[in-house]
């Protein structure tokens, strides 16, 4: 269980892409004062985690409703994650020039809660995740990715400007391959191979 965990974990984490939604997140409240900041943070953090929690315990019954099999939803879904890891890996934005028009608290925590944090990849990661796993082994590692998002909005500016964008980008691209690579697991496990 502890080694379903960590895969879990890392495949969250890759896919949640804390550190990418984090320049985001710092670009978009650099005019905010600290209080604004803080709670732009806390709505984020809340809703990723309303939806995520709520594609937990209905996605796989809104599969059933809509008579999709879960094959048919890998497939689907890991065309999504292969897209997404290939868009990550060319260095592609995944949907910060919305925020840019943003700017109120509310506004900039949508935007960073889906689809930076939620989005699609995030959905289908879920679903899929329940399926392959379980739904508490799943909501244990959303739960931890959560809480280190959350950590990392909470840094003081003075560390922000201290890891710069390099980083980040060469993370990014690392992270949109290992997404290509769950993308085309999932694709091969939808088709029977």
């Amino acid at each position: 269980m502890l080694e379903q965990l960590v895969q879990l974990v890392i495949l969250f984490t890759v896919i949640f892409d804390p550190l990418s939604s984090f320049a985001v997140f710092t670009a978009s409240t650099a005019t905010m004062t600290a209080a604004e900041k803080k709670k732009t943070a806390l709505y984020a953090v809340l809703a990723a985690a309303a939806m995520s929690y709520t594609i937990l315990l209905v996605g796989a019954p809104l599969l059933n409703l809509f008579s999709v099999s879960i094959s048919d939803f890998k497939i689907a879904g890991g065309i999504i994650l292969a897209i997404f890891g290939i868009q990550m890996t060319i260095g592609q934005s995944m949907g910060d020039g919305g925020i840019k028009n943003a700017s109120s608290v509310p506004a900039v925590a949508a935007i960073i809660a889906t689809p930076l944090l939620t989005g699609p990849a995030a959905i289908t990661a879920i679903i899929a995740a329940v399926n392959d796993y379980n739904i508490y082994v799943t909501g244990a590692a959303i739960t931890i990715v959560l809480l280190i998002t959350a950590a990392m909005f909470s840094l003081p500016t003075k560390w922000i400007n201290k890891i710069g964008k390099t980083p980040i980008q060469f993370t990014s691209v690392i992270m949109g391959m290992i997404t290509l690579a769950w993308g085309v697991r999932f694709i091969k496990e939808g088709l029977g191979f």
